[in-house]
């Protein structure tokens, strides 16, 4: 199987990297296929527009990056991290660890106020049940019945198979987002699962270890790249980074003047359009494809 290439527009955690830490995929070899705002304007059944309540922008030193998030899957980080973000308590903080190939670690509002996001830690939802007749996957790789990972609604899921819950007897499916390049998910202290508050990490590979250990909840739409350049830390220190790169503010885009916030379309994975990217034999792991297309208009 082949995804075609295509152009788009401090406390101490408990968060290390292991050998099965790996970077993105390589692109393909074939010519980029490149996707417009007309052309996802024009084909509403091959893309859709992001919901300005789950878009959150984060504007750095190095550039903005757009997230899209998925409350299904996390409702409570979603309702924190929506809070958090609208509280501007973002502005100033650091990308205080940050190591290559892994992640870029951020959100520390207490090493800025000294007294935190006010909010209390967030009961851990590595996994989620999701009903396949409500939510099925929209592309399964490899035969339905048997797939263990594909996309829903543009995000890369790992999952029990249909055929488990089936001869269980079970009417829902255990699956989570697994810990992909461009993947978000959040800190947390020591072996407290439910110590996660306001810091962040944005993955800059594939860590599978993390899967299942750490909420994931949301994935870069636009920015990777702003990602990939933030400072990382010496080796040596952890990541622990030297005059590191900054968060200087955090929004929704529902909150922006309509006129004013960045719309982002992204391609459809239930619909042909992104089927036809898909070609050959085999059953790569999700997280070894390209990103699905987005276009941003600003």
């Amino acid at each position: 199987m082949k995804f075609a290439a295509f152009a788009l527009a401090a406390s101490a955690i408990a968060l290390t990297a292991t050998a099965d830490t790996t970077e993105s995929a390589a692109p393909a070899e074939d010519a980029p296929a490149t996707y417009t705002v007309e052309d996802a304007k024009a084909d509403r059944a091959s893309w859709r527009a992001v919901d300005p309540e789950r878009l959150f922008i984060f504007n750095t030193n190095k550039g903005r990056i757009l997230i899209e998030a998925f409350p299904e899957v996390a409702p409570k980080h979603f309702e924190q991290f929506s809070t958090i973000i609208r509280s501007g308590d973002y502005a100033g903080t650091k990308f205080h660890r940050v190591i290559e190939g892994f992640m870029a670690q951020g959100g520390d509002i207490r090493a800025i106020n000294g007294v935190g996001s006010g909010l209390p830690g967030i009961e851990a939802e590595f996994t989620f049940r999701r009903n396949p007749e409500e939510m099925p996957l929209d592309y399964a790789i490899g035969e339905r019945d048997d797939a263990d990972n594909g996309y829903i609604n543009g995000f890369p899921i790992t999952t029990r198979p249909l055929w488990l819950a089936q001869d269980l007897g079970n009417e829902t499916i255990e699956s989570w987002i697994p810990h992909c390049a461009g993947v978000v998910s959040t800190a947390r202290l020591g072996n407290d699962v439910n110590s996660g508050n306001s810091q962040f990490f944005l993955m800059r590979g594939h860590t599978e270890h993390l899967d299942k250990q750490y909420t994931a909840w949301g994935r870069v739409l636009d920015g990777q790249d702003v990602v990939m350049s933030i400072k990382k830390g010496p080796d040596g220190t952890d990541g622990v980074v030297t005059d590191p790169d900054t968060l200087e503010s955090a929004a929704v885009a529902a909150d922006l003047p309509e006129g004013e916030r960045p719309q982002a379309w992204v391609m459809r994975t239930d619909s042909d359009l992104f089927a036809d990217l898909i070609t050959g034999p085999g059953r790569p792991h999700v997280c070894s494809l390209p990103p699905v297309p987005t276009v941003v208009e600003d």
